[in-house]
């Protein structure tokens, strides 16, 4: 599917974001929930600097829907982030029902930057979201964005 104006307004967002985690000392990672009618309900930015591997924004996003919204508003929005969802997210995502997921960079893409840079692999393996949850409707990387985002992450891990 072709992203629209809308996803790419709520996925520069998702950037905005991660750059702020990056400037806190986080690894540079932002999610931005949509509602149906268009009104962000809920953004995020990683908080994994705290010692607690699971402070991802997709994972707030899914915690935080699950506490606020109905399973048909949680089915109706949109998950907006800068970096392709990790299994754990993914999984969250699942059984919490959310909707469309749209992401700047992939896993894949993201995987092969850290190979560039020589930083280890994660402690678990990276999988395209549809692996995880079958069903998810899911539309990325987003091209242009997913440059800014690999800016990110060579600035975090001190590479040029």
């Amino acid at each position: 599917m072709m992203l629209s104006d809308t996803d790419l307004r709520h996925l520069r967002r998702c950037v905005e974001l991660a750059a702020t985690a990056l400037e806190v000392g986080d690894e540079p990672f932002g999610s931005v929930l949509v509602g149906a009618d268009g009104s962000v309900l809920f953004e995020d930015h990683n908080h994994v600097a705290s010692g607690d591997r699971t402070r991802h924004p997709e994972f707030e996003i899914a915690r935080w829907a699950a506490a606020n919204l109905t399973p048909g508003e949680r089915a109706a929005a949109t998950v907006y982030t800068s970096g392709e969802h990790c299994p754990m997210c993914a999984a969250a995502h699942g059984w919490v029902g959310l909707g469309r997921i749209v992401y700047a960079s992939s896993s894949e893409q993201l995987a092969a930057w850290l190979g560039e840079l020589g930083v280890p692999g994660p402690p678990v393996r990276p999988l395209a979201i549809r692996e995880v949850v079958p069903g998810a409707v899911v539309d990325g990387p987003a091209p242009g964005l997913a440059e800014q985002v690999r800016a990110l992450h060579v600035r975090f891990h001190g590479a040029a």
